[in-house]
């Protein structure tokens, strides 16, 4: 004859499995770990963000904590934001008044102020009325190339040197110069992220917004975050990968001149413009992307390194540390690839 044990609901016996079912259940809550994954739009850009989290973490809290990060940067460096702070400095006409500004948009102005030193000026996020002279922004310029008259009198406009920065405080030498942080703005913003990320305890995370990435720690099976670059042509897909590479506590950002140009006549135009100049980049470089601590530094350095071009560009990020380089150069259909010190070469 079959037995049946029947465990009352107020049994000791009963308290006494319910309560090991939740240790059990907090064990592994606590400790078994899943990757998730959160995407949107901001910037006018995609962002994606798969982090690791074990079974009783609070994903709406987290995501609304991004949502108000991503929100808080369009409202510094957005120039589509009529009350950004960017665009409040863009309208302040007066060369004797200074603009108040937030602490982060003041770390944001001390980064580029280094970029623009560091690289002698190849960087600079003043080039506005050179970039729409040429059709590339937001204007109804025609793109086409403009005569050297109309080139020389947009530089007297430009000039990042020409931006006084104090604590928290923003002040223009020249009354219609403007500001455009596109070039750092994602990175920046990826940045940011990794900020909300750490506070929320999570050690294991890659943030990703327009190609711009920062990986911490590794993936759920425990091998190391890849990154693909894109390859540098003209008709390829924005899927299609030149190469991979293991990305680890890093951030890698990569600037390019093969998707933004024009071309009149035989000629092919890029997007990028040398501020020195005033005229698009002709040297053969096609791509950069640099690895560094900061995505924000990351960012601006690679389209610095695109004006620069191969030997300068090299030079520079070896006497930079913890920072390397990968630059594309083509000619006539033909890649050759320009290594960093310690670029990791898989």
């Amino acid at each position: 004859m079959c037995s049946i044990l029947v465990i009352r609901p107020h049994s000791r016996i009963a308290k006494y499995i319910l309560t090991q079912c939740l240790v059990a259940l907090l064990f592994v809550g606590c400790h078994y770990q899943r990757e998730f994954l959160i995407s949107g739009r901001t910037m006018g850009t995609s962002y994606h963000i798969k982090y690791n989290v074990g079974l009783f973490f609070d994903h709406q809290n987290l995501k609304t904590a991004i949502t108000e990060a991503l929100q808080a940067v369009n409202h510094s460096m957005s120039t589509f934001d009529a009350k950004s702070e960017i665009s409040t400095f863009n309208q302040l006409k007066d060369i004797h008044k200074s603009l108040e500004i937030s602490d982060s948009f003041f770390q944001v102005m001390k980064q580029a102020q280094k970029l623009h030193t560091m690289t002698h000026g190849a960087w600079d996020g003043t080039v506005k009325p050179i970039v729409n002279l040429w059709g590339f922004g937001h204007t109804k310029h025609q793109q086409q190339e403009p005569d050297d008259t109309q080139i020389q009198q947009s530089l007297k406009q430009v000039g990042f040197q020409n931006i006084m920065i104090t604590d928290h405080h923003l002040q223009k030498r020249i009354p219609d110069l403007e500001l455009n942080l596109a070039s750092i703005a994602k990175g920046f913003g990826v940045d940011q992220i990794a900020v909300v990320l750490e506070k929320h305890d999570i050690n294991n995370y890659l943030v990703e917004i327009g190609g711009e990435v920062f990986g911490k720690g590794t993936k759920i099976n425990g091998s190391p975050w890849r990154v693909g670059i894109n390859k540098p042509q003209i008709d390829a897909n924005v899927n299609d990968v030149y190469l991979a590479i293991s990305l680890q506590d890093k951030a890698i950002a990569t600037s390019g001149d093969y998707r933004n140009y024009f071309i009149d006549g035989k000629k092919r135009y890029s997007h990028v413009i040398d501020p020195k100049t005033g005229r698009p980049v002709n040297n053969g470089v096609v791509s950069v992307s640099v690895i560094s601590d900061q995505c924000t530094f990351a960012d601006g350095l690679a389209t610095a390194l695109m004006v620069m071009g191969t030997e300068a560009g090299i030079q520079l990020v070896n006497e930079i540390p913890d920072t390397e380089c990968l630059m594309i150069r083509e000619s006539e259909g033909k890649f050759s690839l320009f290594y960093s010190s310690q670029f990791p070469k898989e």
